[in-house]
């Protein structure tokens, strides 16, 4: 996060070079920077947050995406506030096709190519991350590179094994009300698993950054584990307000109620990149 050191346009001149080459670099390096960490937790957070609450860190860079946004005409000047709200995931979805992005990749969500795009002449983009290739796998079930690492990070904190039912990018499938249609959202098999050990699967999902509750026959689903990966740039518009009901303390389904986990497995909110 250190600044990037500005080249003197003077140093760069002599008696071959050509200054205008060496000008973009100078002018580059003074431009602000968007932390891309933190800009993409806000789009998850911010939409659910009352009025126009802002996510801790992220207020600075939302405003230079919510200002680039307003100079292309696509966000009215009054949600320039620094809220990553759903005033700016509709602009920035109308700017993720406007670009030819469609599906998954625009999903209102900033990607890092698309922000970088929206940023040109403006800002530069840090911290990013990645969700990697879109046809990775675990235990057969098609995930992203990124999700990836994250279950194999939860499986090495867990004693037994995590199996999935359903994976990622995986459309039409009613009963999941279009969370799994794009990326971060998994189900997790838990059929003879006793209960002390479906709870520390939970516990072990979301140390590694996943918001991930225990799906019961009470709630109208059979038992399992369903995980959200948090700052999953990929995430289905139905999965994004579940990384929001999560962070406070809820269930992540319709009916928004109190998290059934007990309080001896869960753990604080996290992202995988700082776990």
């Amino acid at each position: 996060m250190a600044p990037a050191l500005a080249i003197s346009a003077a140093a760069a001149i002599t008696a071959t070079a050509v200054p205008a080459m060496a000008a973009p670099t100078a002018a580059a390096a003074k431009l602000p920077s968007v932390n891309y960490d933190a800009t993409l937790l806000a789009s998850q957070l911010d939409p659910g947050r009352p009025g126009t609450g802002t996510t801790s860190g992220a207020k600075a860079s939302v405003l230079l995406v919510e200002k680039a946004l307003y100079a292309k005409h696509l966000l009215a000047k009054k949600y320039v506030d620094g809220s990553f709200g759903s005033s700016t995931v509709k602009a920035m979805t109308t700017y993720q096709k406007k670009l030819g992005y469609t599906g998954c990749s625009a999903n209102g969500i900033p990607g890092p190519t698309s922000l970088a795009k929206l940023g040109a002449g403006r800002f530069t983009v840090t911290n990013k991350i990645s969700v990697g290739s879109t046809n990775s796998s675990y235990g057969g079930k098609r995930v992203n590179t990124r999700s990836k690492k994250m279950l194999a990070a939860a499986d090495a904190k867990y004693a037994g094994r995590i199996t999935l039912t359903q994976g990622e990018y995986h459309k039409g499938v009613g009963a999941s009300a279009g969370t799994h249609d794009c990326g971060g959202a998994v189900d997790i098999n838990i059929n003879g698993v006793s209960t002390t050990n479906r709870w520390k699967m939970v516990k072990a999902l979301r140390s590694v950054g996943f918001a991930a509750w225990l799906r019961t026959p009470a709630q109208g689903f059979a038992y399992h584990i369903h995980a959200v990966a948090i700052n999953d740039a990929d995430l289905a518009p139905a999965a994004q307000p579940q990384v929001w009901d999560y962070y406070r303390g809820r269930n992540g389904l319709a009916s928004h109620g109190a998290d059934n986990t007990p309080k001896a497995y869960r753990a604080p909110f996290r992202t995988f990149e700082h776990k």
